[in-house]
């Protein structure tokens, strides 16, 4: 995706964990961030602590969804996302992506990687791979107004 780009329609979800959510939803309501991750994934799972940290401190500013991203076979049991969100504490929304549709309309290639929509639904920053949150924090406060 390019900057200023829409955010794609969430559609093509194998499943949601803990709680669905629409574009609709979204837009409009504040800003939204979404991480790509992947079971098999080591330095996702490095991340995620900040990645909830993140979620935790602006959670009435900033929505936070997960977009599980299999990268093989093995990363497509259910079963096993829904073990490694729990373990790793990801109780934001996750869209199960086991087809590739919403990692397709991101045109998303890395795990883990960082999209930052404003609330009007356009892309204001990308990131991707395990270093870099303190940059991505720079920017959710830059669209968040904070200085």
């Amino acid at each position: 995706m390019r900057l200023r780009e829409s955010m794609p329609e969430l559609y093509g979800a194998t499943e949601w964990l803990n709680g669905e959510l629409t574009r609709k939803d979204l837009i409009g309501d504040k800003p939204t961030l979404f991480h790509f991750w992947s079971v098999s994934c080591g330095l996702c799972k490095e991340a995620m602590p900040k990645v909830n940290a993140l979620r935790d401190m602006y959670k009435n500013q900033l929505n936070v969804v997960a977009i599980h991203m299999p990268r093989s076979e093995k990363d497509l049991n259910i079963d096993e996302v829904r073990a490694v969100a729990e373990e790793h504490g990801i109780s934001q929304p996750i869209f199960v992506d086991n087809k590739h549709t919403l990692t397709d309309a991101f045109k998303n290639k890395y795990v883990p990687s960082y999209y930052l929509f404003d609330e009007e639904g356009k892309l204001r920053h990308f990131q991707a791979g395990g270093g870099g949150m303190k940059m991505l924090e720079k920017r959710v406060n830059r669209v968040l107004g904070i200085k």
